[in-house]
Formats: structure tokens, sequence, C-alpha cells
């Protein structure tokens, strides 16, 4: 256990000793490191929604990923693959509604069987038991999917990540303040940060950790820090399966490695429905849910940063098959068709889409990789999407990690 002498310990005039910016799962789980590894230290949350979860933690999946996907040796890999496990146990232990259903990742085209492989290898690199399967043993696991050939993941499930964020609230005993949203930073080296709302409350802290998610790069710039990256905030648009009996765990498609999204899928929730999606399409906001939502000032961010027109020209294809996609319901269906033949256009109903904070280097570069940086008196996680809700314990330890060593040198006389 750390041993951290806080401010308050040292009659310091600081409101708190951590300032997490960020209500999402990340934040509180940092939170929740924080007051666990260093009991006694006072954490405060400033969430600028009247609740926690209310952006990508809580509209996606809900898959508690395995750790298949992604490079070895990478914080993905290993925080995903230690994280599946704890999000599980954690779930358990606090009564969260969660089921390891496993998955099945699905080649139907003769060109994805050498990636399937890939796949297989990279599973067995990152230490994950992967079972191979040929076209007549799908429908043993999904009688309505059809394939070439598959891998079954048995350590992929689901859970409602909403209420594990509200118990990682709720178990860090930080002060939670919703509504508070972060319109200026002013840090002083010695001192700490200080920190003005919407409101006009300020908040002083020693040390100040940025998990502002969709909004983290413009936290990082009020600090006075250059991120090196933008968030280029990318909409995935999801149906609900009206003939949920159709599909009975999760089935993936093989996804391309040039990208960090994983193509459309099917996943049966903790609440029996089954979800289908996401595509990938650019939003016009940051939080942009749906294609009547723009606003001009984050829209031109995106536009005016090098890196967005970059990712344009080198992948124009397929983003013209995503926004077809988006676009028409019938192109939607066609792609789902070739997981699942029965499917029609009628069993695909519209459901909340959500937003997936892609940090884009200058270069085109999509960050493919948890991004985690230090300055002054501040921590910035500046990449952070799929699957950092799965890998969210560990990146809350290795967050708030990073925060106590800053507080204990703070504090030092």
């Amino acid at each position: 256990m750390a041993q951290v002498r806080t401010a308050s310990a040292r009659g310091g005039g600081h409101d708190c000793d951590v300032l997490v910016v960020g209500g999402g799962i990340v934040g509180l789980s940092t939170a929740y490191a924080i007051t666990r590894a260093a009991p006694g230290t006072r954490v405060t949350v400033l969430e600028k929604e009247p609740g926690p979860a209310r952006h990508q933690t809580g509209r996606n999946s809900g898959v508690i990923h395995s750790g298949v996907y992604y490079r070895p040796g990478s914080l993905k890999a290993r925080y995903a693959v230690r994280g599946a496990a704890e999000m599980v146990k954690f779930c358990a232990e606090y009564g969260i509604p969660h089921a390891v259903t496993g998955k099945l990742i699905v080649a139907t085209e003769r060109t994805e069987l050498p990636r399937l492989h890939a796949l297989v290898q990279r599973a067995r690199e990152n230490g994950i038991p992967v079972r191979e399967l040929g076209a007549a043993q799908i429908p043993e696991h999904e009688p309505e999917v059809r394939g070439l050939a598959a891998i079954h993941v048995g350590t992929t499930g689901v859970c409602d990540y909403v209420a594990v964020a509200r118990q990682l609230a709720h178990a860090s005993g930080a002060e939670i303040r919703y509504g508070a949203e972060v319109r200026h930073v002013d840090r002083r080296p010695g001192l700490g940060v200080a920190v003005r709302t919407r409101s006009g409350d300020v908040i002083r802290a020693r040390v100040m950790v940025n998990c502002a998610g969709l909004h983290c790069d413009e936290i990082a710039r009020l600090t006075g820090d250059d991120p090196g990256m933008r968030i280029v905030p990318f909409r995935g648009e999801y149906y609900e399966l009206a003939r949920p009996e159709l599909v009975r765990g999760l089935v993936y498609p093989v996804p391309d490695p040039a990208f960090p999204f994983l193509g459309v899928h099917l996943t049966r929730g903790i609440d029996g429905g089954v979800h289908i999606g996401p595509n990938a399409v650019p939003a016009l906001a940051r939080e942009g849910y749906g294609w009547g939502v723009v606003r001009p000032r984050e829209l031109g961010g995106t536009l005016a940063w090098p890196g967005s027109w970059r990712i344009a020209r080198r992948h124009w294809r397929y983003g013209a098959g995503e926004l077809r996609r988006s676009l028409s319901k019938a192109a939607f269906t066609t792609a789902v068709r070739r997981l699942l033949p029965a499917v029609t256009e009628d069993d695909l109903v519209a459901a909340p889409a959500g937003v997936r904070a892609q940090a884009v280097l200058a270069d085109g570069t999509l960050v493919d990789d948890f991004l985690i940086r230090e300055a002054a008196h501040t921590v910035h996680v500046l990449n952070a999407p799929s699957p950092a809700a799965t890998a969210s314990l560990p990146i809350g330890r290795e967050v708030g990690r990073r925060a106590l060593a800053m507080l204990e040198e703070a504090v030092r006389p």
C-alpha cells in the first residue's frame, strides 16, 4: 500500500489531493484505484454530465473483450487480458449483471482465412485459449451463422458497464461532482492545478488527471500541454435485432488489421437483446450521435487537423463503404447477411449510437494503443477507446500509480 502524505496533512490550500476530470469508467476506475492504494487521499471527480458513464462507457456493445486482437506486449493486449478476468470478478463481487458467453470470429471469404489464422497465433501469444472450427462446426455454436471457418474465444463476455461505473464511483469514496464542466485550467509549477468549472466553482489540487475521453485533447491544451494528437470522433451506429433468437451469443467478422475497428458484429447483451454494429463513420461533433448533430467549432477543429485529411486520402475506399452502410439500411443489412443469412431488413430496428474517441497523429496515424502521458502536476489519458471498458481496472491502477507518484513528489518537504 502506498504511503502518501496528503495535501491536507500539510495544511495546504488545496481542495483535494487528486482531481480527476471525466466521470466515465476510466476516470472512476482511477479514483477507485487511488483510494484503494492510498487510503486517506482526497480525490474529487468532475463530470460535465448529470450522471456517470454518459458517453463511450454507456454507449457501447457491453462486451468484455478477451484481448485476442491486440499486438502482443501492447498495453491493450496486457490490460485487456488482465482486465477481462478482473471485470468478471468485480461484477460477481458486487452483483453486477454479467455473463461469460464466448464468441465466434467467422471468416466468410477465402481472403479472410490467412487473417483468421493470424488471429489464432496472436491469441496464443497473448495467452488466450482459442479453438479453431471448420464450416460444419460453426452451427454447433451458432445455428444460423454461416462461414468458411471460425475461431471460438471462450473468455469473451458481456456486462453492464454503466452499473460498473456507478459501483466504482460509490466504492472509491471520492467526491463526485456532476454538472461540472471544466472551462479553465491554471497550472503553477510547485503549487498544483486550479480548475474553474462552467458554474464558476474553482477546485485546487496537487495533481490533475485528465480522463475526459472525447474532450481529452482539449483539456490537455487548456492545461498548457501540446498533446501531439487530436481526437477525431467516429460514430458507431447500431441496430437491435427484432428476432434475437437468431443469435445465441457473440459473433464477429474477421477484422481488417489496418483499422482499429472490429467491423459490424452481433452481440447478445445481458438483457437478452441482440445488438448489431457498429459501423464507423466520421461524426460531425464530438458528441455527434446522429447526422443532425453538427457543432461547427468542433467540426472545424477536425477538418483543420492535417491527420484527418491524411486518413481520408489513405482509407477513402473503406470510409466510403462505412458511409454507404450508414446512409442505407439495405447496405447495412447486406453486411450483416454475410454472417447471418436469415436476417432481413425488417429485422433491424434502429438503436442508440455511440462515438469513439480516436486519437489521430498529424501524419494520419490512428493511435492503436492506449496513450498515457505525464506533464507537471498532470497525467493525461489521451487514447482510451475500446477495449478501455474491459481494461478499465488495470488502466485505473496505472494512471493512479502515476498520479500518486506525482503527489508524493508534490508533498515532499
